[in-house]
């Protein structure tokens, strides 16, 4: 995508009328490894080595050379799913003003099998996919068309912006830009892409992540061994762990030799306690 500038951005489409666009990345792998290093000599510097020390950092959360990375986005989102965004307050952000400028009259109007009953056991969740979701889709088109054409009449009335727009409701689309340090980035793909997210949010954070990805493999690739797809134990879940580890053959599994030592101490501590 060409944005007004001329430079071409990269761009996910997310459900019908929203967007993420990556506007611009500081920073690379190598800027993670420089900044824990502090100097490393150009030409000297080998890709295993860096992914060597990448993966150290994020395995013992030494969480600072990823904070001297950014990334930078421009989003076009529902509302409601605004919220959950600026819920992350590690970053800066700047959104489009309803009081400056009119409001689009474009809505998120859910597909399909995002029309879920009530979860019965989470308050905040979903269930099974409800019938008849086009009597659904008509309720919510019907309070669309009436809110959009209220405002209009509002706006020809000469009513303030900034008062006409209270009555839009929260599926309305905004836009902003948003940046973040990479460890905060990790940090809300980690809580946003998770399955038990809001499935809207979780769209975002997804499409977010494929474009920043490329920009940063080898801390991506830590991130997802050390982080988003790893778990931890309680104390008592520790106590079951290792009384089960005469079982183990765990040079099978691809870790290190480092790795392997740092995993065999951890399961030795609490042995005396």
């Amino acid at each position: 995508m060409i944005d007004e500038s001329g430079e071409p951005h990269e761009m996910i489409q997310v459900h019908e009328h929203g967007f993420v666009k990556l506007l611009d990345v500081m920073g690379d792998d190598e800027e993670v490894e420089n900044s824990a290093r502090i100097s490393y000599g150009e030409g000297t510097r080998k890709v295993s080595k860096t992914r060597n020390l990448i993966r150290y950092l994020m395995r013992h959360k030494h969480t600072s050379p990823f904070e001297m990375c950014e990334v930078k986005f421009h989003i076009k989102l529902p509302i409601f799913v605004m919220r959950q965004l600026v819920r992350h307050r590690t970053a800066n952000l700047n959104e489009y003003s309803g009081r400056y400028s009119v409001m689009s009259d474009e809505f998120y109007l859910p597909q399909g099998d995002y029309l879920q009953k009530q979860s019965s056991t989470n308050n905040q969740g979903r269930d099974e996919v409800l019938p008849k979701k086009g009597m659904l889709q008509f309720e919510f088109n019907r309070i669309y068309d009436g809110a959009s054409t209220a405002y209009q009449v509002l706006l020809e009335e000469d009513l303030s912006r900034e008062l006409a727009r209270v009555l839009l409701p929260v599926a309305n689309y905004t836009e902003c830009i948003w940046k973040i340090d990479l460890h905060n980035f990790f940090h809300f793909v980690r809580l946003r892409s998770d399955s038990h997210a809001q499935r809207e949010i979780k769209d975002f954070s997804d499409a977010m992540y494929e474009l920043v990805k490329p920009k940063f493999p080898l801390c991506c690739e830590a991130f997802e061994d050390y982080v988003r797809d790893a778990v931890t134990f309680s104390k008592k879940e520790m106590e079951v762990i290792r009384d089960m580890r005469q079982l183990w053959t765990i040079g099978k599994y691809g870790l290190s030799e480092r790795e392997q030592t740092e995993f065999l101490e951890k399961i030795k501590q609490g042995d005396d306690q």
